[in-house]
C-alpha cells in the first residue's frame, strides 16, 4: 500500500465518481494509493475526526465477474474480528448499489518492502522490533484460527511510528477442527515447500515459514530462494537448501535455520520462537507475553476519548450503548478512530490494553462489549471462541513422530486399512468392512521410517456402501505433544466412526 509519487494525485480526487457517492459523506478522499483487477485504494481523511484512514472501493460487478465475493466477505469477516495493535484495523464497511468501501486502518509509511529496498538491509536491532511485532500479530491470527498464508514485506506496513501492521487477508482463511487446508495460494518466494506442493497442511506452520524468510529478507536484503525461473524456484524451495551469510549473529542464523525447515513437523513453533534468545532480546514489555483476551480488554471504555466524542457533539448515553451492543454507527467509528490514534501516538504501544483504561463498559446495563467470535464466523462453522480453550484437531500424545507413526501403521495393518504416503507424516487411508486386503504384509513391514508409496489393494464388491476412505496427518502442536488426525474424505459417517473406535482400541499409545 505504498504512496504513489505523482504529484497530480496529491490534490483530492473530488471529480471522481466514487467521491461523488453519498454513502461516502463522513471521508473526503485524497488519492489513490494502490489498485487490483476489481479494487482500488485511496487514502481519505474522517471528516468529523481529521484521522486519515485506507478505503478499499471494491467494484461489485468486476467482483461478480471474477466469482471473487466469498473471497471479499472471508476477507471483510477476518478484518472485524482481528483486533490487534500490529494489525492493520478494519473501521467499518459501507456499501452502495455499484460498490463496497472497506475503511481500514491508514499505515502511512507504505510497505516493508519498500524500506527494505530503500536500505538494502535492516539493521539487526531495527529487524528484531520488526519481527517481534509481526509474531506477536500472527500469534493472535492463530489465537482466532486464522491463517494469513500470504505473509511477505508487501503485505507488512509501517505506521507514522515505524511499527509494523499485518495487512492484505485476502488470501487468508479459517482453520476448522478436523479440516486441513490445500489450497496452494500465496507468493511461491515465501510460501512452505507443503503449499507449493499442493499437500495437506494446518495452517499456523506454513506462516512461520513465510515469517522466516521474511526475517531472512529483512537482516539480509535478498532472498533465500530465488530464480527466474518459477519451476527451479519452487525445486529450490523444495529442497531447503539456501546459504546463511557470515554477517549474521549465531543467534539470528539459529533462528533463522529453525524456521526454514522443510519438515513442518520439525519446525519451529510460536512458543518456541517467544523463548529463542534473539527474539527476546529488549522485548517490549507489551510483547513479552501473547496479548490479553480481547474480549476482556473491549470491556474497557477510554474516559478520555469518551470527553472528546461528546465535545464533538455525541450524546454520551448514547455512545455507551452504541459501544456496548457492538453497532456500528458514526459514533463508534468516530471512538475508534479516535482511540486507535491516540494509542500510536504514545510510547507503550499497547494502551488500550492496559487494565486500568477505564471503567468497565459492563456496569452499563445490557451486558458487556465484546465480540463473539462464534457469531462473527458463523457460516464458517468455527467453534467456540479460543477464549474457552485451546483448539484440537485429533488426538494429542507425548512421543516423538517416529514412535507415534510405527503404532498408528501397526493399528491399520491389524483392522486391514490400505493406505499411501502423500506427504509429511500424512497418508491417505481406505478401509472396507468385509473386504479382503492383498498384499498388506508389504505395508506392514515398515521399520517406522518408510511410510511406502503404493497402497495395498481392497477387493469388495460394495464400495460405496462398505468403503470409507480418509486421511491421516501428525502434525506437532504448541505445548510440545504431537497431534494425530483422521479426516473422513468418502463413505458413511457411522461407518468411520466404528472404524476410528476400532483403530484407537488398537493403539497402544492411546
Amino acid at each position: 500500500m505504498s504512496e504513489l509519487h505523482d504529484k497530480t494525485m496529491e490534490e483530492p480526487s473530488r471529480r471522481t465518481r466514487s467521491s461523488e457517492d453519498p454513502s461516502l459523506k463522513n471521508y473526503r478522499l485524497i488519492r489513490n494509493i494502490g489498485h487490483g483487477a476489481f479494487s482500488e485504494v485511496k487514502v481519505a481523511t474522517h471528516r468529523l475526526t481529521g484521522i486519515k484512514v485506507a478505503i478499499k472501493i471494491l467494484n461489485r460487478k468486476k467482483m461478480r465477474e471474477k466469482c471473487m465475493e466469498e473471497k471479499v466477505s472471508r476477507e471483510i469477516k477476518i478484518g472485524k474480528l482481528l483486533k490487534h495493535p500490529h494489525i492493520i484495523r478494519l473501521y467499518e464497511t459501507i456499501e452502495s448499489m455499484t460498490n463496497v468501501y472497506v475503511v481500514m486502518e491508514y499505515a502511512e509509511r507504505g510497505e516493508l518492502f519498500d524500506y527494505i529496498v530503500q536500505n538494502r538491509r535492516i539493521r539487526e536491532d531495527e529487524a528484531r522490533k520488526f519481527f517481534q511485532q509481526i509474531i506477536s500479530g500472527l500469534e493472535h491470527c492463530h489465537k482466532y484460527r486464522v491463517v494469513h498464508r500470504d505473509l511477505k514485506p508487501e503485505n507488512l506496513l509501517l505506521d507514522s511510528n515505524g511499527n509494523v501492521k499485518i495487512a492484505d487477508f485476502g488470501l487468508s482463511n479459517i482453520m476448522r477442527d478436523g479440516y486441513f487446508l490445500k489450497t496452494s495460494c500465496g507468493s511461491p518466494s515465501y510460501a512452505a515447500p507443503e503449499v507449493i506442493s499442493g499437500k495437506l497442511y494446518a495452517g499456523p506452520e506454513v506462516d512461520i515459514w513465510s515469517c522466516g524468510v521474511v526475517l531472512y529478507v529483512v537482516l539480509c536484503g535478498t532472498l533465500p530462494f530465488d530464480d527466474e525461473s518459477i519451476p527451479n524456484l519452487l525445486n529450490k524451495i523444495k529442497s531447503g537448501v539456501y546459504t546463511l551469510p557470515s554477517h549474521l549473529t549465531t543467534e539470528a542464523r539459529d533462528l533463522i535455520a529453525r524456521m526454514i525447515v522443510v519438515d513442518p513437523l520439525k519446525r519451529i513453533t510460536i512458543p518456541e520462537i517467544r523463548q529463542h534468545p534473539w527474539f527476546l532480546e529488549n522485548l517490549p514489555n507489551y510483547l513479552a507475553a501473547a496479548l490479553p483476551n480481547m474480549k476482556h480488554q473491549k470491556e474497557k471504555v477510554d474516559e478520555e476519548i469518551l470527553e472528546h466524542m461528546v465535545a464533538l457533539g455525541f450524546n454520551r448515553e448514547h455512545l455507551v450503548q452504541s459501544l456496548q451492543k457492538r453497532i456500528h454507527d458514526d459514533a463508534t467509528v468516530s471512538y475508534y478512530l479516535l482511540l486507535d490514534d491516540n494509542i500510536s501516538g504514545t510510547s507503550i504501544y499497547g494502551a488500550e490494553l492496559d487494565n486500568s483504561a477505564g471503567p468497565s463498559l459492563s456496569a452499563v446495563p445490557s451486558g458487556g462489549f465484546s465480540v463473539s467470535v462464534a457469531k462473527q464466523l458463523k457460516e464458517h462453522q468455527t467453534t467456540q471462541s479460543p477464549s474457552v480453550g485451546r483448539w484440537g484437531l485429533g488426538f494429542q500424545f507425548g512421543l516423538q513422530p517416529h514412535h507415534i507413526m510405527v503404532e498408528v501403521l501397526n493399528a491399520l495393518c491389524q483392522l486391514n486399512v490400505c493406505w499411501k504416503k502423500i506427504g509429511h507424516y500424512n497418508i491417505k487411508c481406505m478401509w472396507s468392512r468385509g473386504g479382503q486386503v492383498q498384499d498388506v504384509t508389504k505395508n506392514c513391514q515398515h521399520n517406522g521410517l518408510h511410510l511406502g508409496n503404493e497402497p495395498a489393494t481392497i477387493q469388495t464388491n460394495q464400495v460405496s456402501q462398505n468403503t470409507v476412505k480418509f486421511e491421516l496427518q501428525l502434525y506437532k502442536t504448541c505445548e510440545e505433544n504431537y497431534l494425530l488426525d483422521l479426516l473422513r474424505l468418502t463413505g458413511p459417517q457411522i461407518l468411520f466412526s466404528d472404524l476410528c473406535a476400532s483403530f484407537l482400541a488398537r493403539l497402544p499409545l492411546f
